[in-house]
């Protein structure tokens, strides 16, 4: 479990591709990390399999490329790392599993004032406005929803402690909706379910 609080940017050294799957490493200095550790990178928890000084190896299964962006990584791009929560520290961020549910694409990017205004292009069934939702394993909120997408506001803090900055119109990122939304529109949308929007409405949530 994370929390998408970004803890440091990473430098991918290199990703090997074949039929089986992919191998990643990244260049990161974290000291009591162990084989066998989880570390979301770019919000995907992957499990670390090698160490070697500062490099770090995850061994990435098909689908995973298939439903993330990590397959498109070459050596010198940046990823975010966060390694699992632990149980004393702060909670500041969201519930985030590390387990992606889509691709998006950046639609707009619009500099406000001191923050930046990013709109994301994807199904937007499981998003509210004001909601939480992970971005490259970023733990955000939605300012603003639409039919087919949503957008974000970064201030300064999370543009310089994460990849974030770097993104370009066209870019794909790495979406992880609110768990406790999925949970609920499973048990809105089964048919013989008695739990409704209304039900919940009425029973405070």
């Amino acid at each position: 479990m994370f929390t998408g609080l970004i803890e440091k940017i990473a430098i991918v050294e290199n990703l090997s591709i074949n039929s089986l799957g992919a191998k990643l490493f990244v260049k990161a200095n974290f000291s009591d990390t162990k084989i066998g550790d989880s570390i979301a990178t770019n919000g995907v928890c992957l499990t670390v399999c090698e160490i070697k000084g500062d490099i770090l190896a995850f061994d990435i299964m098909k689908q995973t490329l298939n439903n993330s962006n990590l397959g498109s990584l070459k050596k010198g791009d940046f990823v975010n790392l966060e390694r699992a929560m632990s149980a004393t520290s702060r909670f500041d961020g969201h519930f985030v599993s590390g387990h992606i549910d889509c691709t998006a694409k950046v639609k707009s990017i619009i500099q406000d004032g001191f923050s930046k205004k990013i709109q994301f292009e994807c199904n937007s069934d499981l998003i509210i406005e004001k909601g939480s939702i992970a971005i490259n394993g970023v733990s955000l909120t939605v300012s603003n929803l639409f039919d087919n997408g949503f957008e974000v506001s970064l201030i300064p803090q999370t543009l310089e402690k994460t990849n974030l900055s770097a993104l370009k119109i066209g870019d794909s990122v790495n979406i992880e909706y609110d768990v406790i939304g999925k949970y609920i529109h499973k048990f809105t949308t089964k048919k013989e379910s008695k739990i409704t929007l209304e039900f919940l409405k009425e029973n405070g949530f």
